[in-house]
Parts: structure tokens; C-alpha cells; sequence
């Protein structure tokens, strides 16, 4: 039988730590990427074609292909300030990209799709841990086009065209144990990455958003899920639609939360290093408290957290940006 699942996004981070996951569990992943944000070494374990989901002929050509049988898609615009700045692009690529796959979808006959959503559907939330009955109100325009993505494909499903699974997650975070891949962006936004860039002198502005919340230090508290389990998850959620089960919202995330200061003093103490740590003010809609309540997923698709302890977190981000991270002078270095 064939097992080709089409990744969209799959040359970026989440996607390409999918594509291993998926080949590890006997499927053929496809990454379908526009190499804007993605890089093509990060594709390793399956083909890769090169298209946009906004173009629907490109999508339904690789399904026809490469005879694929699930989508994961993650191709989308993450960054939360650019959102706010750049509405037209962000719903015209998110919410204008995904109608255009699920048109190729249709058109295919591809009827199961695992969709990268995010906790920013919730805005501020009531409570934490955040369970999916939650109220779901963005605060920034990425949140929203999110949301949007969710509500189209609940449509979709009540229609009976497709069955699709969306993956609310938290804070993606670390890096393969091997050093294959890590994660890697031009314009680099998130704590952890940008933290170790700095240690290496590729950021020279490197500074925390806000020291003044109401925590036990001040700093923002996120639920830092690895890498590795976020993309087992996908592998989990595109098997249970493929055995005919029904979709539905699920949180991705530990059930705990650390804030800016201790991740920042474990990676001090990982990396046996000092990092300047001035502080900014707040950016814009951001919560105190991000902390999933994934019993869900636990519950419906049998995840589980293997690699998202916070030393080891921690250790194979480090490890990928000593050994391996594209700005290293000396080139990628081994396993």
C-alpha cells in the first residue's frame, strides 16, 4: 500500500523534522515548498517539489504524482509583528494558500489533511493550562488568519469532502538529536534560537520583551514542546485520519510552563557562557501565561512528550548550532 503524504512547508522547521518523523514510520514524505523561508538541504528522507500552495494546479499535480494520500500542511507566514504590518500578505498566503490546496485536495480526491494551527487562536486566554473549549480570540493577525484556516476546514468536513485534524501548538523548540536539521530562519524571532545566535555573534540585538508580567520573575511563561514531538504528533494525527477517524482541534504542549528567565539561565548553564539580556518593552498581545492542556491529544491520539524536557531542549538546539547551523563559518560539521 502506498504511504506518501504530501508536506507542504516541509523544507522549513517543523515541516522537515515531519518529513524525518513520517519516514521513520514508513511513509514517503513529499515536501511541496517555494524555498522562500525553507531551505532545500533541510530535505533529506523523500523528493521534493518545488511550487506554492497558492497555486492549486501545482498542489494537485504533485498529489497525481507522487499518488499521495495525506497532506500535513505547514506552509504558511508565522511571524506574529509582520502579521500586524502586513495583513494582505499574511491572509492571502495563509487562509488564500490553504483554499487553494483544499481545492487541489478535492479536485484529487486526497481526503485527509493535518493542519499546523496555533495556540495564538486563543489571544489572552481565561485560564491556564488552556484546554480547546477555551474562547478562541486573536489578538494579532496571524492568530486570526489561523483561526480562519480552522473554521474552512470544519466547513470542509461538514461538507464531507475531507477529514482534517488541526494542531493547535505552543512553542516549538529544539532541534534533531543527530544535528540533521535545527531550526533556521533569515530574520530569526523565537527566544531559544536567538538566545544561542547571539552567543555566536550573528545577533547583536538580542533582548527580552517585557520583564514587568505578573510572574514569579516577570517574564512571560510559555509551554516549550521539542521539535521531535511536535512532529510525531503530525505522524500520529495523519495515521488516525487515514484509518477513517474523525478530526477535530487538538493542543500540542507539555502542561507546563517556563518562563523567559529560566530558559535563558539553562541555556547559560548549558552552554557554560554569559549572554547579555537587556530588557525591552512588551511587544504588543503578549500574554503573561501560554500553557497547554494537552489531554486531548493524549486522550484521542495517544501523544505523548518523550524529548521535551527542558535540559534537553536545551542541549540539542546548542549542539545543532554549534555543529551544523547554515551561519557557522565552517559549514555544517557532521552528525
Amino acid at each position: 500500500m502506498n504511504r506518501s503524504v504530501l508536506v507542504t512547508g516541509g523544507a522549513g522547521y517543523i515541516g522537515s523534522h515531519t518529513c524525518k518523523a513520517l519516514a521513520q514510520a514508513g511513509f514517503t514524505p513529499v515536501a511541496f515548498d517555494n524555498l522562500t523561508l525553507g531551505s532545500a538541504e533541510f530535505v533529506k528522507w523523500g523528493p521534493l517539489v518545488v511550487g506554492d500552495t497558492r497555486k492549486s494546479e501545482q498542489v494537485a499535480a504533485a498529489i497525481r504524482d507522487h499518488d499521495v494520500q495525506a497532506v500535513i500542511h505547514f506552509a504558511a507566514l508565522s511571524s506574529v509583528g509582520d502579521s500586524g504590518r502586513q495583513p494582505s500578505a499574511y491572509y492571502g498566503n495563509n487562509v488564500g494558500g490553504l483554499i487553494s490546496l483544499l481545492d487541489a485536495m478535492v479536485e484529487t480526491g486526497c481526503e485527509a489533511i493535518v493542519f499546523s494551527s496555533t495556540a495564538a487562536v486563543y489571544g489572552e486566554p481565561d485560564q491556564v493550562p488552556i484546554s480547546e473549549d477555551a474562547a478562541t480570540r486573536p489578538v494579532n493577525v496571524y492568530g486570526h488568519s489561523k483561526l480562519m484556516c480552522e473554521q474552512i476546514l470544519r466547513d470542509h468536513s461538514a461538507a464531507g469532502l475531507l477529514r482534517a485534524i488541526s494542531l493547535r501548538y505552543f512553542n516549538a523548540s529544539g532541534a534533531d538529536p543527530h544535528s540533521e536539521i535545527g531550526e533556521f530562519r533569515e530574520a530569526e524571532t523565537h527566544l531559544i534560537p536567538r538566545a544561542m545566535m547571539a552567543l555566536q555573534g550573528y545577533v547583536g540585538d538580542f533582548q527580552i520583551y517585557g520583564a514587568d508580567f505578573p510572574t514569579p520573575d516577570g517574564t512571560a511563561i510559555r509551554d516549550y514542546i521539542h521539535v521531535c514531538d511536535l512532529a510525531h504528533a503530525h505522524v500520529l494525527a495523519a495515521e488516525a485520519l487515514l484509518r477513517g477517524e474523525a478530526g477535530g482541534e487538538f493542543n500540542l504542549g507539555t502542561g507546563e510552563g517556563y518562563s523567559v528567565g529560566e530558559i535563558l539561565r539553562e541555556i547559560r548553564r548549558a552552554t557554560g557562557r554569559d549572554l547579555s539580556t537587556p530588557t525591552g518593552a512588551r511587544r504588543v498581545g503578549d500574554p503573561a501565561r501560554l500553557v497547554a492542556d494537552p489531554t486531548l491529544a493524549i486522550d484521542r491520539l495517544g501523544f505523548v512528550t518523550k524529548h521535551s524536557s527542558l535540559e534537553n531542549i536545551i542541549s540539542t538546539a546548542w549542539r545543532w548550532h554549534q555543529r551544523a547551523h547554515p551561519l557557522r563559518n565552517d559549514g555544517p560539521s557532521g552528525s
